[in-house]
């Protein structure tokens, strides 16, 4: 047995093993610190994302001093403002601002600029919560722009492509279908001497327009326009005291047709008018081309015991037969056809320009603060620029007697240019956007793209923003009867394009190409005619020729 040392020295001990860390927990998305219920409710507020939604968004708007729907660089838009809302309502990030593209912007239809609509939509991607989203939206947007509500879509939606028909609305005034009132200058100097001399408004010339003979100066007193001066003039300038009797003559007519008319619609001419009145001892030919042969005359005053007379109008009202006749120039519209004439930058080649009209009627009339109004409904797969006011153009062209109706037939064909009057854009409105293939498809799943649970509100928005405002524009600047006045043959020579043979060959060459052609081919027949008579003709001196030769053998013969 083996003695250890005892005093040996002893080795020393191990250190402890180190003591491994526990790992960090994983962190979770809301803070499980210890504290306060106040900070812990802090804290899940800057912390809570929200999700971004596709939706469809419903919203009317009064297109008076827009430069139309869509966004424009350096101009005022609808769309503009619209954006400008979403961001400051939380809608779209700061990121995204101004990129419509990032957030998958698209709107059913286009609106040209001054026009107005009721059931407009667009669509994207939102952040709709926290809840309040439609009144933080109006908070941001002007008077004129009312957002009704909005609609969760699918993920592949687009307000564009999934829009199967638009319906369109224009409101012409009953007086435009009148084909007696706002006549042009050279109407009026054509009806003198045929015992229906038309009426010339003052209001029009006051307004930007220069009439002859129109004379005064004119004052204001509570929207009532007074001429100071004495306009009864002949035409060197002396003052005409013969024709007294026949201005009392004149207001006697007027207070008697005023009285007359009841059921019918007025033509909304101004109060203040100019007659031409012709003289006894003028030639009637002479006073056609010139105004130097004829009387004009003004009435100065329309005042009497403080009330206002009534001018003298005529006895136009859009009744039975009115309606008919509108409604079938309408019809023509109707189908599928190439709208090239219609609109501007396209070409008749152009697919484009093939576009599919549903229906078109004027059935209702409604009264707008005084003044009556065509209701022009119109429904269509696609629109293009200017083409509904063109349409409405044509039609009261039509119906003003300012062109035939068989022109209609003709502007639709494809091998024919036609300058056709454009409608002022005051009238016309989006009506509504329809979807009704997206919600059959998707009917069970997700809410019906329509207008229906808004309509009480886009009625008294249309009321009080779109209607007001089309009838104090006409009140205010009379721009239907202005324009009234521009729908003549010198403006738009293209109007008389059926009647006029030389001009049809102008604007249709290959109509005009024909034409040379059926006329070289009858002259040809006519050539080849007459050489075959101068062929018989010949024949014929051939054959006299012989017998004369034969006589001559005979007569040597008896000679002989």
């Amino acid at each position: 047995m083996e003695n250890t040392d005892i005093n040996a020295p002893k080795s020393p001990p191990l250190p402890p093993p180190p003591q491994q860390e526990e790992p960090d927990s994983k962190r979770l998305k809301m803070s499980s610190t210890t504290t306060t219920s106040d900070d812990e409710a802090a804290n899940t507020t800057q912390k809570q994302r929200y999700k971004r939604r596709k939706i469809a968004i419903f919203f009317a708007y009064c297109g008076v001093g827009y430069q139309g729907m869509q966004k424009n660089p350096g101009a005022k838009t609808i769309e503009g403002e619209l954006e400008e809302a979403l961001f400051h309502s939380g809608a779209v990030p700061e990121q995204d601002r101004g990129m419509p593209k990032r957030f998958e912007w698209a709107r059913s239809a286009r609106t040209d600029k001054g026009v107005s609509a009721v059931g407009q939509v667009v669509s994207g991607r939102f952040y709709i919560d926290p809840p309040g989203f439609i009144d933080r939206l109006n908070s941001n947007l002007p008077a004129q722009i009312r957002i009704f509500g909005y609609r969760r879509v699918t993920a592949s939606f687009n307000a564009k492509k999934f829009c199967d028909r638009r319906r369109y609305v224009y409101l012409i005034p009953v007086f435009a279908l009148d084909p007696s009132s706002h006549k042009d200058r050279e109407s009026v100097l054509a009806s003198l001497g045929s015992g229906q001399e038309l009426v010339k408004c003052f209001e029009c010339s006051e307004r930007g327009r220069k009439v002859i003979g129109a004379m005064g100066k004119r004052t204001y007193q509570l929207g009532m326009s007074v001429y100071s001066e004495n306009a009864n003039l002949k035409s060197n300038g002396d003052v005409d005291n013969t024709n007294s009797e026949s201005i009392e003559e004149e207001k006697t007519n007027a207070d008697e047709s005023a009285k007359e008319k009841q059921d019918c619609v007025g033509n909304g001419v101004s109060e203040n008018v100019v007659e031409v009145v012709l003289n006894e001892n003028t030639d009637s030919n002479s006073n056609v081309g010139s105004l130097n042969d004829s009387k004009v005359v003004e009435e100065e005053e329309r005042v009497h015991n403080g009330e206002e007379k009534s001018p003298k109008g005529s006895e136009f009202c859009y009744c039975e037969k009115e309606k008919e006749r509108f409604n079938r120039i309408l019809k023509h519209y109707v189908g599928s056809h190439n709208f090239h004439n219609f609109t501007t930058r396209t070409k008749a080649e152009d697919p484009a320009a093939q576009r599919y009209i549903i229906s078109f009627d004027a059935n209702t009339v409604v009264n707008v603060e005084g003044i009556e109004f065509v209701k022009c409904e119109v429904v269509g797969q696609s629109f293009m620029l200017h083409q509904i006011r063109k349409l409405i153009g044509l039609a009261v062209a039509v119906m003003r007697n300012c062109a035939p109706e068989s022109l209609i037939e003709t502007a639709l064909q494809k091998n024919v240019n036609i300058n056709i009057p454009t409608a002022p854009e005051v009238g016309l409105y989006l009506d509504e956007c329809f979807f009704a293939s997206y919600n059959q498809k998707w009917k069970d799943t997700h809410e019906e793209l329509s207008m229906k649970g808004y309509e009480e509100e886009a009625e008294n928005f249309k009321m009080k923003h779109i209607y007001s405002h089309i009838a104090s524009t006409e009140h205010k600047e009379g721009v239907v009867a202005l324009w009234l006045h521009s729908l003549n043959h010198r403006n738009y020579p293209d109007l008389g394009y059926v009647n006029n043979p030389d001009l049809s060959a102008a604007k249709n060459p290959e109509l005009s190409t024909g034409n040379n052609a059926a006329a070289a081919d009858k002259n040809s027949s006519e050539v080849k005619e007459m050489d075959s008579t101068a062929d018989k003709d010949s024949s014929g001196v051939k054959e006299m020729d012989g017998a004369a030769d034969k006589n001559s053998s005979e007569v040597k013969e008896m000679a002989e």
